[in-house]
């Protein structure tokens, strides 16, 4: 019987290379990219795959009620709009490609994540209640006893957003934004669901899909037009 070996034995045809260890210096820096733009680039994705990770970890901690229903709606809406601002960069956005290929490259399983980035606003956004809306001294859901500031800025906006689409404003950087801006000011003034609401928040949907050089055609902007108008008048509706 052939006794084991405590380690398995080295043919004695082999001759260790000592001119190895020699060029290889192991307090030497490994540089991963060569120049200033290719480092930029790394740090943009990798921030970009920080956000992913952090959004989803964010939309489950809220569905857990493990944070404040105001801190998710600041830190959601501050992450998207660096998720967006990072992507829309022609040089980051040729590397990464898409969502999903970004997620299949790292092997990243971030369900919530990804809902989250293809409706572009916090879940917060989208919520409608039966009850009185936030900072409202008195309201019985009706939209009386309201600030007239929230009042104006959300009339304001309206109006902004269907002035935009008049002098052909239809590419999503365009109208995204003040699109995002009608819904945030109609629901400081009202939670109450209201006529052609939910298309506000289709549209939000749409354009937040499209690419950032994509625009609209002239029918869906006609489209576009008459459901923000007739959101405008059951947004008034709900004030009398």
């Amino acid at each position: 019987m052939i006794p084991r070996q405590p380690y398995a034995p080295t043919p004695h045809s082999y001759v260790p290379n000592s001119m190895l260890s020699a060029t290889i210096n192991l307090d030497e820096e490994i540089k991963l990219t060569d120049t200033r733009a290719e480092r930029d680039l790394q740090d943009s994705l990798a921030e970009i795959f920080s956000i992913i990770v952090t959004l989803d970890e964010l939309e489950k901690a809220f569905l857990k009620d493990a944070i404040p229903e105001g801190d998710y709606t600041e830190i959601c809406e501050r992450s998207l709009k660096q998720y967006k601002s990072l992507v829309a960069d022609e040089t980051v956005s040729k590397a990464f490609v898409g969502l999903e290929e970004f997620k299949a490259e790292w092997d990243l399983e971030v369900p919530r994540a990804t809902e989250r980035i293809r409706i572009g606003m916090p879940s917060t956004t989208l919520a409608t209640t039966s009850g009185p809306p936030p900072n409202s001294a008195s309201n019985n859901g009706s939209g009386k006893n309201i600030s007239g500031t929230l009042i104006l800025e959300a009339t304001q906006n309206f109006i902004t957003f269907m002035d935009a689409l008049k002098l052909g404003l239809l590419a999503k950087d365009q109208l995204h934004p003040l699109l995002t801006d009608v819904i945030q000011s109609v629901n400081k003034v009202t939670t109450q669901d209201f006529e052609s609401r939910g298309k506000i928040i289709q549209w939000l949907i749409a354009l937040n899909q499209m690419k950032i050089s994509e625009e609209l055609s002239e029918d869906q902007a006609r489209e576009l037009e008459l459901d923000i108008n007739s959101a405008y008048h059951g947004f008034k509706s709900t004030l009398e």
